[in-house]
C-alpha cells in the first residue's frame, strides 16, 4: 500500500492524527505537496464524495472526513506556499439574503475543496451586491447560492440580474441550489447552472472553471 493509498483510507476514516501524522512524513521523505494533496487527501476525499452521493456515507461521516483531511492541509501549508500547487479556480460561496441554513452550503464547500477549488465563502444571509462585489476582488470564475425556503429562492434571481448590471454576464458563472431549487427555476431566472447535491455541485463548478 503506497503512502497516498494510506492517507486517502485515513482520511475517509476521519482520522485527523493518523493524517497528520503521515502528510509531515512524507514531506519529511521529499514527497511533493501537490502529490500528497491531490494523490492522498483529496483522492480521499473523493471517494467520500461518490460514496455520499450514492448514500453509502452520510453528513457525520462527511464531515469527519473533511476535518480529518483540513487537518493534512494545515500540515502541507507551509509548502504549498512555495507554488507548486495549482489552484482549480475560485468559487464565491453563500445563503442568500433572508436565509439562514448553512448545512447543505457547508457540505458544498466541503466537496468543492475536495476537488482542489479555492472557495470564499460568504456565511449566511448575503445580499446580491456582496456576491458580486466579492467575486469580482477575487476574480472568481463562479458564484454558488443556496437557499432552504421557497420566500428567499428569488433573491437568486437578484443574484444573476446584478452579475449582469455589473458587465460580468458570462466571466461570472451563477449556480443554484438548496431543496426547493430546481432546474425549471433556474432556467427560468438565466442562472447558469443547478446541481441537486453537493457532490454533483462540486463536480459542476469543477466543470465550469475548467472550461
Amino acid at each position: 500500500m503506497s503512502v497516498y493509498d494510506e492517507l486517502s483510507a485515513f482520511v475517509q476514516q476521519g482520522r485527523a492524527k493518523n493524517v497528520k501524522e503521515l502528510v509531515a512524513a512524507a514531506l519529511e521523505e521529499g514527497k511533493p505537496a501537490k502529490e500528497i494533496l491531490s494523490d492522498g487527501l483529496l483522492a480521499g476525499m473523493s471517494i467520500i464524495g461518490e460514496k455520499f452521493k450514492n448514500n453509502e456515507v452520510y453528513v457525520p461521516e462527511v464531515l469527519i472526513a473533511a476535518r480529518a483531511m483540513n487537518a493534512g492541509i494545515e500540515i502541507l501549508k507551509p509548502a504549498m506556499a512555495e507554488g507548486d500547487v495549482d489552484a482549480k479556480g475560485k468559487v464565491i460561496l453563500g445563503t442568500v439574503k433572508g436565509d439562514l441554513h448553512d448545512i447543505g452550503k457547508n457540505l458544498v464547500k466541503i466537496m468543492m475543496e475536495g476537488k482542489g477549488i479555492t472557495v470564499i465563502d460568504l456565511g449566511v444571509d448575503v445580499p446580491p451586491e456582496k456576491f458580486v462585489e466579492a467575486a469580482i476582488a477575487e476574480n472568481a470564475g463562479v458564484i454558488a447560492c443556496s437557499a432552504l425556503l421557497t420566500t428567499t429562492m428569488s433573491v437568486m434571481k437578484d443574484v444573476v440580474e446584478e452579475v449582469e448590471k455589473q458587465g460580468m454576464k458570462g466571466k461570472i458563472k451563477v449556480m443554484v441550489g438548496g431543496a426547493p431549487v430546481t432546474q425549471n427555476f433556474c432556467d427560468t431566472i438565466g442562472a447558469d447552472c443547478f446541481t441537486a447535491d453537493a457532490a454533483s455541485a462540486s463536480d459542476a463548478a469543477l466543470a465550469i472553471l475548467g472550461a
